[in-house]
């Protein structure tokens, strides 16, 4: 009996990786366009400046899928973008914790891992570095790293609806969310989609800035905006920005600004006001029918 509990055991153990792998999608065949090859790794370790999880040195654009439970799947797909001052990629609190959060919903969850810039060592440091003292280095650093992730998060938005179908959701229910440099990207993506590649709803989370160049599209999705504001980077004006744009192009959103929560505290509790950011955005996607299951759903 003891032997049989052993193997059973040995068993289990062998299978729980397999279990926890997630699917990983390359976004792009081959090098990312307006890339060249890269002779340097991804990196992922834990981040004691930020005290959690990153990836750094991306130039190979993925896809990370999270599929939800069959019996709660609803048939919505959301692209989640993680920040990091485009510099790094806080993965843990700001991808796949949401991610997996959003998947217990019946939310089918994407994690991006958009292109960064290239460092050396840490990233976090780094960026931590440039913003304390060579604000005008880190400024060159971001607008040229940002454009090439702005494009990842319009391509991943519209490969996600050219696969819809792969995965059991809907073209037309593929929504996405980012948190700073991630949020910016989010705001790019409602300013400057594509027809085929235009997000049923947009969530930018303390996002760093909103595109000045476009107007507000036509058929602009619905928009849920949070932030703190006692946001330490100064970035709460640009999530009230961004909202009262939206309003003013008479486009449906929805704004969280709360009294104290910092910035980054993605998925982290802390005990604070922001802490019930993601209910108060599972509540909007509710109300806005994102997860109810279609009528013709099977």
């Amino acid at each position: 009996m003891k032997s049989f509990t052993f193997r059973v055991f040995l068993i289990v153990l062998a299978l729980a990786p397999a279990a926890c792998a997630q699917q990983v999608i390359p976004l792009y065949s081959g090098v990312a366009p307006g890339s060249t090859p890269a002779d340097y790794p991804e990196q992922q370790y834990f981040s004691k400046s930020w005290n959690t999880d990153v990836v750094s040195n991306v130039t190979r654009p993925t896809l990370v899928l999270f599929r939800p439970p069959a019996e709660l799947k609803n048939g919505t797909a959301i692209v989640i973008c993680p920040g990091g001052g485009f510099m790094a990629l806080s993965i843990a609190s700001e991808g796949t914790e949401a991610a997996q959060y959003l998947a217990g919903k019946g939310v089918t969850a994407f994690v991006l891992k958009y292109r960064v810039a290239h460092t050396e060592g840490d990233a976090t440091d780094e960026f931590q570095r440039l913003f304390a003292s060579d604000k005008q280095k880190l400024g060159e650093t971001l607008r040229s790293a940002a454009p090439l992730a702005f494009a990842d998060g319009l391509a991943a938005v519209t490969y996600v609806r050219q696969h819809a179908s792969e995965w059991g959701v809907s073209p037309d229910r593929v929504g996405i969310l980012g948190f700073s440099a991630g949020g910016a990207i989010a705001a790019n993506v409602a300013f400057h989609y594509a027809p085929e590649g235009r997000p049923a709803f947009v969530a930018p989370i303390y996002q760093g800035g909103i595109p000045m160049d476009a107007p507000v599209p036509a058929d602009a999705p619905p928009m849920f905006i949070a932030a703190a504001t006692d946001d330490n980077l100064g970035l709460a004006p640009q999530s009230v920005a961004i909202y009262q744009t939206w309003v003013a192009a008479h486009k449906s959103a929805e704004l969280h600004m709360y009294a104290k929560g910092g910035h980054g505290f993605g998925m982290r509790k802390h005990n604070v006001p922001a802490d019930h950011w993601i209910e108060a955005f599972t509540q909007w996607l509710d109300f806005e029918g994102f997860l109810t299951k279609p009528a013709n759903s099977q």
